[in-house]
């Protein structure tokens, strides 16, 4: 089924690379802005709580390709952010990292609101009653618990994440979806292309649901 394959022609390990690389870094990233965007939204500080609810509902609420776009054209044609870079594919990739930063973050921050919301208010209270500081209490005695019960939630976000690259296509980053297009314009067998790719992302998310649903179960707090 798949003679027409040239690994020679087509890179697609390197492009399913690309992917990898995409989704961790965009994961990594997403992890780390969404944590803050989750303080932010349980902040007693009014403006803070302001900005991250604003923030959310923006972005989560914007088409991903729309930000993408936005942060090819806009960010790196208009404003003319290199991304400490000179490299047009380097620059490309990393503002498609910030795209997806951008939006993945959001629903990171929606899970682990979620996740905080189960850690029950009494300790948070007693917490605050022997003298720790809001950051505190957020960092020593919420979040370790919220995250023990948001794996799940984060692992179908992560999924998400990396099914969501193939956007990254749209500004010529050369990624799986990107390769799979190029593939498809040379070549006459369509269904093999389709399911090599289709096969790939299974390859990719499969083993991560699996992995993460286990340790959802391993890591659950027992109420």
């Amino acid at each position: 089924m798949f003679d027409f394959l040239d690994l020679e022609q087509y890179d697609l390990f390197g492009a399913f690379w690309t992917t990898v690389q995409l989704t961790v870094l965009s994961a990594i990233g997403s992890l780390i802005w969404g944590t803050i965007l989750a303080g932010m939204r349980v902040s007693p500080v009014p403006i803070m709580r302001a900005f991250g609810t604003a923030y959310v509902h923006l972005f989560r609420n914007t088409p991903l390709t729309l930000i993408i776009v936005f942060c090819s054209l806009g960010l790196g044609q208009t404003l003319q952010m290199t991304m400490f870079s000179d490299d047009i594919d380097t620059t490309g990739f990393r503002l498609a990292v910030l795209g997806f930063i951008a939006y993945t973050s959001t629903f990171v921050c929606e899970a682990l609101r979620s996740g905080i919301n189960t850690v029950p208010v009494g300790q948070a209270e007693a917490a605050r009653a022997i003298g720790l500081s809001f950051s505190q209490v957020l960092r020593i005695v919420v979040l370790p618990q919220a995250f023990r019960s948001v794996v799940a939630p984060l692992a179908n976000v992560l999924i998400a994440l990396t099914k969501n690259t193939t956007v990254a296509a749209a500004i010529g980053v050369a990624e799986a979806a990107f390769l799979m297009r190029t593939m498809v314009e040379n070549e006459a067998d369509l269904i093999p292309i389709a399911l090599l790719f289709a096969l790939g992302f299974i390859i990719l998310t499969l083993p991560t649901g699996l992995f993460l649903g286990w340790l959802a179960k391993r890591v659950a707090v027992k109420r």
